[in-house]
């Protein structure tokens, strides 16, 4: 579909995007539980209005935050029942050839640090950008095709320097070992389911000026 597809008057129009994620779901055979039929799915242009290229569908299966001896029925008393805890479960969900912005996480208020991630590609496949390297798996995006690189690459704001590719079929995790480092990923020609595992999601920075957790509302 092409990016016209997603707008309506100027406007994201969100249940048209859930609609593509749906069908690219049942694409993947990938079984589609009540709750994805809820709010907690959610789709997102970050402002941009180029849906095809940069946007994505998630859901927080979980974002928990608490302090040891206080968490439950509160009958912890170890040695760490003052200290704060964070995790999180996130899916990822990518049509062909969509990326997330390039974003990077900070600390924050809540007493924890800046969020640790890794992936792993469930269905499809993935091209994961980086300010720095990771595992040694990467290369250089300036060695890509021009047709190829990232969406952003170039702009003053861009930040990211390295590539490397998963595959669901390798099972093989990326991981975020770089706290606050800039990063996001990009999918393959079928699109990309995407399982995150890491600690507690607080704040989100995008590297591009004026960009958002947010959809383009219709021009007035």
């Amino acid at each position: 579909m092409k990016t016209e597809a997603f707008y309506t008057n100027g406007a994201f129009d969100p249940k048209k995007a859930l609609d593509a994620y749906y069908a690219m779901m049942e694409r993947f055979a990938y079984p589609i539980p009540d709750v994805l039929k809820t709010d907690q799915l959610w789709a997102c242009d970050f402002l941009q209005a180029d849906f095809t290229k940069l946007g994505m569908a998630g859901i927080f299966w979980i974002n928990e935050i608490g302090t040891y001896g206080e968490n439950g029925s509160a009958l912890y008393k170890g040695e760490y029942k003052d200290n704060k805890f964070g995790y999180l479960g996130h899916e990822i969900y990518l049509l062909p050839g969509q990326a997330l912005p390039e974003h990077s996480h900070v600390g924050g208020n809540e007493g924890l640090g800046p969020k640790m991630e890794a992936w792993q590609v469930r269905y499809g496949e993935v091209e994961f950008f980086g300010e720095v390297k990771g595992d040694g798996t990467e290369t250089l995006i300036s060695d890509m095709p021009e047709n190829e690189r990232p969406w952003g690459y170039g702009e003053d704001w861009f930040k990211s320097k390295y590539i490397t590719k998963r595959t669901a079929q390798s099972g093989k995790l990326y991981s975020l070992e770089d706290p606050e480092t800039w990063h996001f990923q990009r999918a393959g020609a079928q699109g990309a389911i995407v399982t995150e595992y890491a600690t507690y999601h607080n704040h989100v920075q995008f590297s591009k000026p004026e960009m958002a957790f947010d959809n383009t509302k219709a021009e007035a």
